[in-house]
């Protein structure tokens, strides 16, 4: 008796299945985005907590490492008797394994300011909250962009985990190809996963030219 087909890539099946691919894509995308959305800006006041009170700097990063030390799977059964079973519970899980790296690149950003620009901003007269907008955001820029390509790259492959709670995306074709043994299925979501996160990495490189132009100059200098 001759084998089925199982090929690794169909596009019968994308014709078939379209719908509900395009679907989790969907939930996928809007999933991350959200995320790293509210990492930032969780982790944006906390890192300039940290710089501002120096004290405070081994406690933030303490629990931001923790935290993200915690497996997802426990994660996940922890949170879903006070969330529930479904996206809130996925999102505070994709949140909380942001939030280490937006930190610690925004706190390596802000202490990597040249001390003798900050010296002559303060030497003018700025205030302390014009000091931070004008001089040490801008330059701490950079690290900052680093951080959130490394938060946004992982939180796309995160989201799969979330079908452990019913609610992960493009994790759930891959939970159903796996179940079903079915090739085509794992992979094309596998293949959309590499393709969003590429998609939203070379998004936030042209963003960083855009909002950093002085970057181009010294590259071009």
């Amino acid at each position: 008796m001759d084998e089925v087909p199982n090929p690794w890539f169909s596009w019968d099946y994308l014709a078939r299945n379209s719908d509900e691919v395009l679907r989790q894509l969907g939930i996928h995308t809007t999933l991350t985005l959200q995320a790293i959305l509210i990492a930032a800006a969780v982790a944006l006041p906390l890192a300039m907590l940290a710089r501002r009170v120096p004290r405070l700097a081994a406690p933030i990063m303490g629990v931001s490492g923790v935290m993200y030390t915690v497996p997802s799977f426990a994660l996940f059964a922890l949170l879903a008797p006070f969330t529930g079973i479904g996206r809130t519970t996925v999102l505070i899980g994709l949140v909380v394994y942001a939030l280490l790296v937006l930190v610690r690149n925004t706190l390596v950003g802000l202490e990597g300011v040249d001390a003798d620009v900050v010296d002559a901003a303060r030497g003018l007269g700025y205030s302390p909250t014009r000091l931070l907008l004008t001089v040490e955001l801008p330059n701490a820029l950079p690290s900052i962009l680093a951080g959130l390509r490394i938060a946004t790259v992982s939180t796309v492959a995160l989201v799969t985990v979330g079908v452990v709670v019913g609610y992960g995306g493009l994790g759930q074709l891959m939970f159903r190809g796996f179940q079903s043994d079915y090739r085509a299925q794992i992979l094309t979501a596998s293949i959309l996963c590499l393709l969003l996160a590429l998609i939203l990495d070379l998004a936030l490189v042209l963003l960083g030219r855009v909002a950093m132009p002085w970057m181009r100059r010294r590259r071009a200098a």
